[in-house]
């Protein structure tokens, strides 16, 4: 029987908020002054990325009654291990010339491609050159546990009418809660910061908005006509950039904070006009957008060079341009051939040229994760 593709629409601003993320992300790694606070940037990746996930993963349940874990598992591999294992691969041969000094390249390299790192990292510091790895073992331990946890949740709730969003929201809270057990427990930052169980809030919270999407109750659709005023809401991102290393602050509301922001932007959003679309949907944002998983995983060690040899704006602006340069590369050879394949494999034949051109924005908006 030939499997049914879910996708959702297109829409760019979600590539631009990508980019937006990006951006920050490299400024923080990049020690660019007054964004001490950027690593908030990986947060509105976990919202996002839990979004579209769990849309898709509703779409299939509401079309089939069931999940097909097998097809989910197999496209988030051919989505996101071949980029990982050419940066790991290029990584382990460069990295000996760049910094001869370093002594963990291949256990670092090996405790990525397992997914481990969030927990390496909070509990063993390792990897260390590494470090940006953690993101993606969070957002893996989140693609494990979801779909038969969200599966659990739909059917419990069918005594509910359906309404899956208030078990999610329960689940949000906790997450949130759970989080800040452990800074009162006195437990180190940096052990909080990394790990998957700490994290996996933001992720839960894009989540929730996907079921909202779905279900769409009262509350929601008013929240959603007075969004020009929930929009002065994200102006406290910025103020919050102060939050900086260490600062328990940040896991104890700070993410929170941010988590919601990008639920009243994605929400702000849904709709192709207003100042926030315009302002998301700029071409040099979409295009990065497009590109942010590829330049996540480039990004970390071209910076990590750059601040090292020169001043941070050197280190932005060549991280973004050079991480950005390979992120195609990795893009138009390997990552469209996985993506062809998985495709491909799916329904049975390769799509025709045309076809896949067409389908490649939807697939993008789909598949493509922090």
């Amino acid at each position: 029987m030939m499997e049914t593709a879910y996708k959702l629409h297109y829409n760019p601003a979600l590539d631009g908020l990508r980019g937006v993320a990006i951006l920050l992300v490299i400024l923080s790694h990049a020690h660019a002054p007054l964004f001490d606070g950027a690593f908030f940037g990986v947060d509105l990746f976990f919202v996002l990325s839990g979004f579209l996930i769990t849309s898709l993963l509703l779409m299939e349940f509401r079309s089939q009654g069931r999940i097909d874990y097998w097809r989910f598992y197999r496209r988030r591999f051919f989505r996101l291990m071949p980029a990982l294992a050419l940066f790991l691969g290029v990584y382990c041969i460069a990295a000996p010339f760049i910094w001869p000094d370093l002594t963990d390249i291949y256990s670092d390299a090996l405790v990525s491609i397992l997914y481990l790192a969030d927990y390496g990292i909070a509990f063993f510091d390792s990897p260390d050159t590494l470090l940006h790895m953690w993101s993606l073992s969070v957002e893996e331990h989140f693609y494990l546990i979801w779909p038969p946890l969200l599966v659990l949740l739909l059917r419990k709730s069918a005594a509910m009418r359906g309404r899956i969003w208030l078990p999610l929201l329960a689940l949000w809270v906790l997450s949130t809660l759970w989080r800040a057990f452990w800074v009162g427990q006195g437990q180190q930052f940096y052990e909080i910061f990394f790990r998957f169980d700490t994290r996996a809030s933001g992720l839960v919270a894009g989540g929730l908005l996907a079921a909202l999407m779905v279900e769409k109750p009262q509350w929601i659709e008013r929240l959603k006509s007075q969004r020009a005023y929930s929009m002065w809401f994200v102006l406290a991102v910025p103020l919050i950039m102060e939050l900086g290393w260490d600062n328990q602050h940040a896991m104890l509301w700070g993410i929170t904070v941010v988590e919601v922001a990008a639920i009243v932007i994605l929400l702000s959003v849904q709709k192709p006009a207003g100042l926030v679309y315009e302002m998301l949907t700029a071409p040099a944002l979409v295009k990065l957008g497009r590109l942010s998983y590829g330049v996540y995983l480039w990004h970390y060690p071209v910076v990590r060079y750059l601040r090292a040899e020169y001043s941070w704006p050197v280190a932005v602006i060549g991280g973004v341009l050079i991480s950005t340069a390979l992120a195609a590369l990795s893009f138009y050879t390997v990552e469209r051939w996985a993506l062809r394949y998985r495709d491909g494999r799916q329904t049975g034949r390769m799509p025709a040229r045309s076809g896949m051109a067409r389908q490649e924005p939807a697939l993008r908006e789909a598949t493509q994760n922090s």
